[in-house]
């Protein structure tokens, strides 16, 4: 089979970087053109593809310097605290000189540095627009090799045939010949609309053979996949923080006026019920960010992205720990009911010991 026309390797760099921006804000901030995000249909059926809050995207300066000639940046900025830099290369070339290449990019880890470097400078700029930014930066970097028009053309089943092998090597790294168990698991998590177009994802790497439309989209979906999975990584750390801090509370001897007042648990159940909103409210505007209705492909393709990725075992996770957290908090609160009670009942006998202590001296009649 013949070389590739027209491809090109796209890696992407998430950053966790704040509780929400305020992208209404962002233009007046950041200068320049911006835009915002969208997700084209890529069957032609009508359909209802849209972002509840579409992210905001621009164009910067790409990092890498010399070594990425010709290589392109674009930043998009998400409501819900998540910046992502999309490093593109175009490439035309054999597939030796692409393997070769996608190996070289996927894996320098100078590239994440400097996204991260650019990703503070830009952070500083954005300033009045962030609520809540994070001291430290969770990260994910994802990178998707493209194939867009080969010579002559291929289907999906004949590029698998002829070249899964150079496949399978730049979606696991490895410089060996790969076992044909690993074959067969790789591309058993394959995904095709028409008998021309191909999306292999893994859990850090996807091959995509489609057209420049149809690669655009699925690009979108796979940036879009990656931030839910680094805002569900988020949530379980500041859940499992805070699962630690309310069981040492919980635990810690209480002062003897917390106990007479019925206040033990008070404190806890109010901030726990405030942390169970807050998270509540940000997972769910996380699950609702972008609605597909009528486009199976793009409902299906991202199924299959995040079940790569493992966002549904994270976000199973998180639930797992909301419900506990609930449990304690309800707790907190039945024993906070308890203990009121338990003082009611103890002012109402000391009430009554008070009426017969002054019926017997004779004052109360």
């Amino acid at each position: 089979m013949g070389a590739i026309r027209e491809g090109q390797i796209t890696g992407f760099y998430l950053f966790d970087v704040a509780e929400s921006v305020d992208l209404a804000a962002l233009p007046a901030l950041i200068g320049g053109a911006t835009a915002r995000a969208q997700l084209v249909a890529k069957p032609a059926i009508p359909a209802y593809v849209r972002y509840q809050q579409p992210p905001l995207q621009f164009d910067a300066d790409p990092i890498g310097g010399d070594a990425l000639a010709g290589a392109r940046m674009r930043v998009k900025v998400y409501d819900y605290g998540i910046v992502s830099f999309a490093l593109t290369l175009p490439f035309a070339g054999t597939w030796a000189e692409f393997d070769a290449l996608a190996r070289r990019i996927g894996g320098d880890p100078r590239l994440e540095h400097a996204a991260e470097e650019e990703c503070r400078r830009l952070l500083a700029r954005m300033g009045p627009a962030v609520r809540g930014p994070r001291a430290h930066f969770l990260s994910e970097d994802y990178f998707v090799f493209a194939v867009s028009a080969l010579d002559p053309p291929s289907s999906a089943d004949d590029m698998i045939e002829v070249h899964g092998e150079e496949i399978l090597g730049m979606l696991s790294g490895e410089a060996g010949p790969m076992s044909r168990q690993e074959h067969d698991e790789v591309f058993r998590h394959r995904l095709s609309y028409l008998a021309t177009d191909l999306v292999v994802p893994t859990w850090n790497n996807a091959f995509v053979y489609d057209t420049e439309a149809g690669l655009q989209g699925a690009l979108e979906l796979f940036e879009f996949a990656n931030s839910q999975l680094l805002q569900f990584r988020y949530y379980d750390d500041r859940l499992e923080a805070e699962l630690v801090e309310s069981y040492a509370k919980l635990q810690a001897p209480s002062r003897w006026y917390e106990i007479w007042l019925g206040r033990r648990f008070t404190r806890a159940a109010r901030h726990l019920h405030a942390l169970l909103i807050d998270v509540t409210e940000l997972t769910d505007r996380t699950d609702n960010a972008l609605k597909l209705v009528g486009d199976v492909h793009a409902a299906r393709l991202l199924a299959l992205v995040s079940a790569r990725l493992g966002v549904p075992a994270w976000r199973s996770a998180v639930q797992g720990k909301l419900k506990t957290l609930d449990d304690i908090y309800r707790f907190a609160v039945d024993q906070t009911g308890m203990d009121r009670g338990e003082v009611l009942e103890a002012a109402i006998v000391a009430i009554l010991l008070f009426e017969l202590m002054l019926f017997f001296m004779g004052i109360m009649t």
